[in-house]
């Protein structure tokens, strides 16, 4: 017997309820705010429209259906199972967060605070859960099948990401390390940089976009579900055993981009979670191209 589906709801810690466990009670939350020129009370109504969202989508969610609820602090800890559905209520950057940790499940992106959020993937308003989610699992539910980056290194260990990934040193300092791609006959050029960033097209309203356009643009960006990322070294220095003639393209699905560490350490990490990071040792090689998993996100 098929299990019944189960609803998974992805939120995060508000921004008012980390003051208050900083500083005990709301009081001092609302004088240290105070006293820096803030008013809690703006801080204090955010939180209250997440917990009304979070309500309403909870009480949406079919009857049939079993229920979960897991903080974005304990999603590497979370055990997502085929027959869900997540449900994400927050902001674009959750579902960024959740998305590597899925394996094909359908996820529904909730704005909580239209407006502020872009709501490039939480498309949706707490009000259309009631609608939507009863559809999810049907036929013909339109769903955005977004393209992944995943960077795989010489000892398996394996990285996934949304919008993207970056290779270099903790902190952004100079990195040593040579650069090629699969196809270009084992060529590799020597490089020092603040590191390598390769993104999607999710990716491409981001921290990509950022360096895009200082590089004027020349390189097409992708589209969210089209199976080609970009790829930028930030800062390449020039010096007579490094060289900056490979510092932009493009990869589709099927080719790679290689790193091979040529300094003590080098870390890789996605969507700007440095504490979630690979890291990586001299002579360590990892390969980073179009993941085959892709994040299917409803609407």
């Amino acid at each position: 017997m098929s299990l019944a589906p189960r609803a998974v709801l992805v939120h995060r810690t508000t921004e008012y309820e980390e003051l208050v466990a900083r500083h005990g009670t709301h009081g001092q939350a609302a004088f240290f705010l105070s006293s820096r020129g803030r008013d809690i009370e703006e801080v204090a109504e955010r939180h209250r429209r997440t917990r009304r969202a979070l309500a309403e989508v909870t009480s949406a969610i079919p009857l049939t259906w079993r229920q979960s609820q897991v903080e974005r602090a304990d999603l590497d800890r979370f055990l997502f199972a085929p027959e869900d559905v997540v449900i994400v209520v927050g902001q674009d950057g959750l579902v960024a967060n959740v998305a590597k940790y899925l394996a094909g499940q359908p996820v529904v992106g909730i704005d909580t605070d239209p407006g502020r959020n872009p709501g490039v993937l939480v498309r949706h308003r707490p009000a259309d859960a009631g609608a939507l989610l009863p559809s999810v699992l049907a036929s013909g539910t339109g769903v955005s099948e977004l393209t992944m980056v995943e960077a795989v290194a010489d000892d398996t260990q394996r990285l996934v990401a949304l919008n993207e990934i970056y290779l270099g040193a903790a902190g952004h300092q100079t990195a040593r390390y040579r650069l090629g791609l699969e196809d270009d006959g084992g060529a590799a050029e020597a490089q020092a940089s603040s590191g390598v960033l390769v993104g999607t097209g999710t990716g491409a309203t981001g921290w990509i976009r950022s360096v895009w356009q200082e590089r004027g643009g020349r390189v097409r960006l992708p589209a969210p579900t089209e199976q080609r990322l970009v790829w930028f070294v930030r800062e390449a220095w020039p010096s007579p055993a490094t060289g900056t003639s490979c510092v932009a393209g493009e990869l589709t699905a099927g080719d790679g981009l290689t790193l091979t560490v040529e300094s003590e350490r080098i870390v890789a990490f996605g969507d700007g979670i440095e504490s979630d990071a690979v890291e990586l040792t001299w002579g360590q090689t990892v390969r980073v191209g179009v993941c085959g998993e892709r994040l299917r996100l409803v609407g």
